[in-house]
């Protein structure tokens, strides 16, 4: 950006990019900051996970960091829960990036094998995955309001839902509050 003398407060750019650049981090930060979250990753709120532990009784948090897991034992990105047999009772509130659609359908392909997993995710009832595998094949419980993950001062910009994979189960919709 250049700028001259008598100019002002105008700014003359060297290229459309650098323009286009500067209009994106403008609008960028008059968002609120949960709007441009860096990260995929939105740690469980206890609130959520408490009930949910009382009625399933996890035993394994199968998308976990060492410092949020849910669970004694989890898969931390190290492991890769993609990769890995989930079985028993698993938790999951997996990145919500590009790969939900995968972690959506390895906990479909566990549930098939015998696990139940209970899933927290957002409410993208527009995506695919939604329709390949939540409606089809998981109970549906649609959280009411917006949740506040981790230490955020703003609820989350979407809405979400707690879907799960039971081992020869059909759906079921119905609403957590």
């Amino acid at each position: 950006m250049l700028r001259y003398p008598g100019v002002g407060r105008r700014k003359i750019y060297r290229s459309d990019a650098e323009k286009q650049a500067a209009y994106r981090e403008r609008k960028r930060r008059r968002q609120p900051v949960q709007f441009w979250h860096r990260s995929d990753e939105w740690e469980t709120p206890q609130e959520i996970f408490h009930p949910l532990h009382a009625e399933f009784a996890f035993t394994l948090d199968v998308a976990a960091f060492p410092h949020n897991a849910k669970c004694e034992r989890f898969f931390s990105p190290a492991q890769d829960g993609l990769k890995q047999q989930w079985q028993g009772v698993c938790w999951m509130n997996p990145p919500y990036g590009l790969a939900l659609r995968e972690w959506i359908r390895k906990a479909h392909e566990s549930a098939l094998a015998g696990a139940t997993v209970v899933c927290l995710v957002p409410a993208r009832t527009d995506a695919r995955w939604w329709h390949d595998y939540v409606i089809p094949h998981a109970e549906i419980r649609f959280i009411r309001g917006r949740i506040r993950f981790g230490n955020s001062p703003n609820s989350a910009p979407f809405p979400s839902a707690v879907v799960v994979f039971r081992p020869n189960a059909g759906n079921a919709m119905s609403f957590f509050a």
